[in-house]
């Protein structure tokens, strides 16, 4: 089968299409032929070497589509079932086989190629403003890079519970995009100050919550966007791994929290994992959250797709079709 590989890590143009032996799936493992296969952020990390992974690799590690073979004693999915599945690697290729208790069934009313754009984005949105930090009715959060794939489910699903929402974007053509999005204030963060418009809109007072998958570039404007007692919640690296923070800058910020979450800690069991894909099918299903794939690739232009995304010129999810 088809697959793209990089066996140095380095730039966009390290993944090479090769052909590699079809996998055959072991004891509770199932084999899933790709329809669609999601890009993220975090594929990029793997491949520049950020997060180092065993050599070489095939990256990836979220995809839809069809069962085609179970290994032995599994009984969560069967032969024919539509699946989704997010963590691991090897996604980027025509097959790939993985543990049954990590992949969940799609609903008859959501698309593959939604599924794929949307299960690891959408579990990250539930997780972090249901968990990492439950957020009420009538709060005002701070959302960084609010047209990507993340914050475009952030902002709809936020807007749904009725919060208001405070995006940041790059430009103005995303600005528009962030407005009908339901975005209440858009700050084009190249031009304007951060953290000073932040508190114009909040009186002062700051937001309770900041969700920022931006990093370097982002980090010391959202530190000084918080209310005193607000959390920071950095879960990406979109512009690079931010500096070192000591710990009593948290102090003078006002008491301040930060945390570095991370999805896999809140999906560990298969019951976390339905539930937490549970309810981003709903929200998708229910027509609360629009999922938009902004681009597509074929599979032997993951190079170009990677380019594409870490050159910021992406607007909502972006898929290698097989």
């Amino acid at each position: 089968m088809r697959a793209i590989q990089f066996e140095a890590t380095g730039g966009p143009e390290v993944l090479k299409l090769v052909d590699i032996a079809e996998p055959e799936p072991r004891p509770g493992q199932v084999r899933v032929r790709h329809e669609a296969i999601g890009i993220n952020f975090i594929d990029t990390y793997h491949r520049t070497g950020l997060y180092p992974v065993k050599l070489p690799c095939t990256p990836g590690g979220e995809a839809a589509g069809m069962v085609d073979a179970v290994g032995e004693g599994v009984t969560r999915l069967k032969v024919g079932d539509r699946v989704a599945y997010c963590g691991g690697f090897g996604a980027y290729a025509e097959k790939n086989v993985v543990a049954a208790d990590r992949a969940v069934k799609i609903p008859a009313g959501v698309e593959s190629r939604t599924a794929a754009a949307s299960l690891l984005k959408g579990m990250t949105v539930e997780a972090l403003i249901r968990r990492t930090y439950p957020v009420q009715a009538g709060e005002t959060v701070l959302v960084h890079a609010a047209v990507g794939g993340v914050g475009q489910i952030m902002t709809q699903w936020l807007k749904a519970i009725g919060a208001t929402v405070i995006a940041t974007v790059g430009s103005e053509a995303k600005a528009a995009r962030a407005r009908e999005l339901g975005a209440d204030h858009v700050i084009l963060y190249r031009e304007e100050d951060v953290a000073a418009e932040v508190k114009r809109i909040t009186g002062g007072r700051g937001v309770p919550v900041a969700y920022d998958s931006v990093g370097k570039d982002t980090f010391e404007a959202t530190l000084k966007s918080l209310a005193r007692r607000g959390l920071f919640v950095s879960f990406g690296n979109a512009s690079g791994p931010p500096d070192p923070v000591p710990p009593g800058r948290l102090a003078q910020g006002g008491s301040l929290y930060l945390t570095r979450p991370t999805l896999f800690d809140y999906i560990v069991t298969s019951d976390e994992l339905d539930a937490s894909a549970g309810a981003v099918f709903e929200m998708i299903g229910s027509g609360k959250i629009k999922i938009d794939i902004g681009q597509t690739f074929p599979l032997a232009e993951a190079r170009a797709a990677h380019e594409a995304l870490e050159s910021r010129s992406t607007i909502g999810a972006s898929l290698l079709i097989p």
